[in-house]
């Protein structure tokens, strides 16, 4: 068994409503480990992003824990739960939140100039992800400048550049065509397996979700979980 790089043990989270409580999951407890990437699928509102969050230190879960490398997120002091969201993990989004007054370049640097260091490894860490997603020849671009897959592809570059040991992806190829779509996560999976991450991808299309070694669904606050084949 590879070597569990996230893992969730009894992960519930509710939210109030007034007087009421809304259970959006619970009791959720599975790993991801080294090199496997894993697609989560389920209506929209079932918890997906809410579900990424968590497990990237973005929100707390109401019960239950995370665990990174084996280490529980809830046991680290805030700096260095921000240094797990620099530096352990990377997270694309359906909107790349590029920076538009910035060129693919700069936008792919940002985490490392965050972490502080110097303007050269930034550049050259930065140029090296750039080439490694196809887009060798368009640093200097501003977002704007680049077409929807390629401002994808500048995000993936950014969610890689720290070479984390984790990867979540909310809907990566959300906001693209089918064969734009078709052709970033194709880049996506060849990354993470050539790096040996963990990823974890919520998408709502099955044909993407099948290119992933496992299928988490979410059905009335639970996981199923089932291998990629099983799913189609």
């Amino acid at each position: 068994m590879p070597e569990a790089v996230i893992r969730a043990e009894g992960l519930t989270k509710t939210f109030r409503n007034g007087t009421q409580t809304l259970t959006i999951f619970t009791g959720l407890t599975f790993e991801i480990g080294t090199g496997e990437s894993v697609a989560l699928v389920g209506e929209s509102g079932a918890g997906k992003s809410t579900l990424l969050h968590i497990l990237g230190a973005l929100e707390k879960p109401t019960a239950g824990g995370v665990f990174f490398l084996g280490k529980a997120l809830g046991s680290l002091s805030d700096s260095e739960l921000a240094q797990y969201r620099n530096k352990d993990t990377g997270y694309v989004w359906q909107n790349c939140h590029l920076l538009p007054e910035f060129t693919a370049l700069e936008n792919v640097a940002m985490p490392l100039r965050i972490r502080g260091l110097e303007a050269r490894t930034c550049r050259e860490r930065a140029e090296h992800w750039l080439r490694r997603v196809g887009l060798g020849e368009r640093t200097t671009h501003q977002s704007g400048e680049l077409s929807g897959g390629e401002q994808q592809r500048v995000a993936i570059a950014r969610a890689l550049v720290s070479q984390p040991r984790l990867l979540l992806a909310d809907e990566p190829t959300g906001n693209l065509d089918e064969n734009t779509g078709a052709a970033v996560m194709k880049v996506l999976l060849e990354l993470v397996r050539e790096e040996r991450l963990a990823i974890l991808i919520a998408t709502h299309n099955p044909a993407f979700a099948a290119l992933c070694d496992r299928v988490f669904r979410f059905e009335h606050g639970q996981l199923r979980q089932r291998s990629a084949e099983a799913s189609t």
